[in-house]
């Protein structure tokens, strides 16, 4: 039986670098698994050229990728909105919010957007395989749950 794939939103402050590589990496990796998207509280003007050269290291194009906001996808619905923005989402999409603390890279040398690069790539990576592995089995009792006399 295939599961039905989860749609995730990674956010960011900028949705140029964090946000953006889970987002590649998420569907580079989990396809399978996973429907990714990804947002910015206050998007840049464009994905940071370090994040684009980062990632393009690891083989994954994302240099037409663009920012987008966070309120543009309110009232979507999600399975799983990964936080990295550091900060409460004022705009709540549907979906279990969870945290994660990732350093902004933003104002970083190349060495350190690697290195966050790397670490965001592990999480997405653990991510997809909890997503892969089969429901545990639900546990069938004994009987109906009748008390017979």
């Amino acid at each position: 039986m295939i599961a039905e794939k989860k749609k995730v939103l990674f956010v960011c402050i900028g949705n140029a670098c964090r946000s953006q590589m889970a987002e590649a990496f998420a569907a580079a990796y989990g396809s399978d698994v996973i429907v990714a998207a990804s947002a910015g509280l206050a998007p840049a003007g464009r994905v940071h050229s370090l994040t684009v050269r980062a990632m393009a290291e690891k083989n994954i194009d994302i240099a037409d990728h663009y920012p987008k906001a966070l309120r543009h996808l309110a009232r979507a619905e999600f399975d799983l909105v990964i936080n990295m923005s550091g900060s409460f989402l004022p705009e709540q999409p549907a979906g279990r919010v969870v945290d994660w603390d990732v350093a902004d890279p933003v104002f970083m040398e190349y060495e350190d957007h690697c290195a966050i690069r790397d670490q965001i790539e592990r999480r997405v990576m653990e991510l997809i395989l909890e997503l892969r592995r089969p429901p545990a089995p639900k546990f069938r009792g004994q009987g109906s749950g009748r008390v017979d006399p």
